[in-house]
């Protein structure tokens, strides 16, 4: 059965398979999933004039990210025999880079330059944008940089926690209330270079930010990688 939009059913899935992730690299294909994750469902004719592509080249990515389990038709809402394609949310995750051969890293150091590009120029759009927003979401950019000191296996304990807290205000479209909008949510947490002569310890406060802006609920999206 589909995963109703909003919604996953908890179990983590490891993408593995070279070929899953060399069709998930493509980048039309990121594209292509961002928009499905920013607007909703959309046509290969919606697609195409959105990214600047043919439908032939927007049907052709379409139906092989549906091959490896990304996106999905919708049940409905079309007119005619226009198909309406949605991306199919859950808990993917990537192998640890240990894990990786030479193939699985050099698709992965792409897909992972695909994806901070993409977030960072969403970023920069969204800052330039919000001068056109009104009221408090015009606010809506929480931001913390910090750093803590962790074992591994913390360290992991912290990535599950994380995950779980964006599980928590996921729902399904049906119970989620009008005025609610898609959040990005990113995670980016990586060692710090070790020093040889380790500066001694302050009483500086761990992390920084600015509080949130009142925002009722993250959609559908966001999918877990690690």
């Amino acid at each position: 059965m589909a995963k109703e939009p909003g919604t996953t059913d908890g179990a983590p899935e490891e993408l593995s398979d070279l070929r899953v992730l060399r069709a998930l690299a493509q980048p039309r294909r990121q594209q292509m999933l961002q928009h499905l994750t920013l607007h909703g469902p959309a046509t290969s004719a919606t697609l195409a004039r959105a990214l600047g592509l043919n439908t032939g080249a927007t049907s052709y990515h379409l139906r092989e990210l549906a091959r490896y389990g990304f996106v999905e038709e919708t049940g409905g809402g079309g007119r005619g025999r226009e198909r309406w394609w949605r991306a199919i949310p859950g808990d993917r995750r990537f192998p640890p880079r240990s894990k990786q051969d030479a193939g699985t890293r050099l698709v992965m150091d792409e897909l992972n330059r695909l994806s901070y590009a993409a977030d960072l120029e969403l970023f920069q759009q969204l800052q330039q944008d919000a001068d056109a927003e009104s009221g408090e979401w015009a606010d809506a950019f929480p931001y913390s940089r910090g750093s803590i000191r962790l074992t591994l296996p913390e360290l992991r304990e912290f990535f599950e926690e994380y995950i779980a807290l964006l599980n928590r205000y996921k729902r399904p479209e049906a119970k989620t209330p009008a005025d609610a909008r898609t959040v990005l949510t990113r995670l980016l947490a990586f060692p710090a270079p070790e020093q040889t002569d380790e500066p001694a310890a302050t009483d500086e406060p761990a992390a920084v930010g600015r509080p949130a802006a009142t925002e009722e609920s993250p959609s559908s999206e966001p999918e877990a990688t690690s």
